[in-house]
């Protein structure tokens, strides 16, 4: 029997990666938010789990389940699929080899197909042999330079209650300093640095680009009204193509020198501006959420789907 109409499909979210990129970093985040999370289970009672449950289910898949080929999970997912009351997707985390030779240096951890021998050897081994789930993945997730608690906003911004996949495509916004590494999740990436810079501004240099005299100073550039209309008018064209192709998810990202002032303004008037388009927005500025300021992650702009992130209830983790 088929759900009503009125109620979405159930979710059931696949989350696989390599060891050491954060799956389970993943999977806690979705259970902070309601999910029944379950790692790693044998292979063929996957399709057991989601039958079984009613709330919306995590399931963690890698190189240690019990019979794990990746074919047999691609399988398995199209089995599903066929299911009209479920949305199955297919999270994908991964990091830079080096990234993850240090992450496993700090917490001498053995690589768990290589544990008579060097870590890399496993790293090499699990990226050959996961291949087929990374470029199947519905979103792959790169946690090589993302903080934990950017994962866990994107996690909740993507995973929400609030997040209704069958009504289209969510756009991620995400202010960024350029000195700090580009987003690597981002598909889209504009440069805000040519804009003038309100740090040289010692009223404005403890200030955001979230306040108004901050807010001001850089609309009086006579290129900003110019840069900001074809940014807008480029994602009118684009938004609606990703929507065709099939897209679920879409990262725009701004940078500038600090990613405090300038880039958080654009990201802020981009926001407002796809709002009232109606399209699904979330936002993050990366700088003020490592430096721990609350603004760091925002709710959407009036006309936005909602999407809100709260606290965790568990300690910090890091991306293991």
């Amino acid at each position: 029997m088929s759900a009503p109409a009125d109620r979405p499909p159930r979710r059931v979210v696949l989350v696989s990666g390599l060891s050491g990129a954060g799956k389970s970093s993943i999977l806690h985040a979705l259970e902070d938010i309601g999910y029944e999370a379950v790692d790693n289970p044998p292979l063929a009672m996957v399709a057991d789990l989601v039958a079984r449950g009613e709330r919306p289910l995590a399931i963690g898949v890698d190189a240690r389940t019990s019979g794990f080929r990746a074919e047999a999970v691609l399988r398995t997912m199209e089995t599903l699929r066929r299911n009209p009351d479920l949305y199955i997707e297919l999270v994908f985390a991964t990091a830079d080899e080096t990234v993850l030779l240090r992450r496993y240096t700090e917490t001498r951890r053995r690589h768990p197909l290589a544990p008579e021998a060097r870590v890399s050897d496993g790293v090499a081994a699990e990226t050959a042999l996961l291949a087929p789930l990374r470029a199947s993945a519905d979103l792959l997730i790169d946690t090589s330079d993302l903080p934990p608690g950017h994962l866990r906003a994107l996690i909740e911004a993507r995973f929400g209650a609030n997040s209704r996949p069958e009504r289209g495509l969510v756009v991620s916004l995400m202010s960024f300093a350029y000195p700090a590494g580009l987003p690597r999740e981002a598909d889209l990436v504009f440069d805000a640095r040519f804009l003038r810079n309100p740090h040289y501004d010692p009223a404005l240099r403890p200030l955001t680009g979230l306040d108004p005299a901050v807010r001001a100073y850089i609309e009086a550039d006579p290129d900003h009204a110019t840069f900001l209309h074809q940014v807008t008018a480029m994602l009118a064209l684009l938004l609606p193509r990703f929507v065709s192709e099939g897209k679920k998810y879409v990262t725009i990202a701004v940078g500038c020198t600090g990613g405090r002032h300038r880039s958080v303004h654009l990201i802020e008037r981009i926001a407002a501006y796809l709002g009232e388009q109606g399209w699904r927005v979330a936002r993050t500025h990366r700088e003020l959420a490592r430096a721990g300021a609350p603004e760091g992650r925002r709710p959407p702009p009036a006309g936005a789907d909602s999407t809100t992130f709260s606290r965790r209830r568990r300690p910090e983790r890091d991306h293991g």
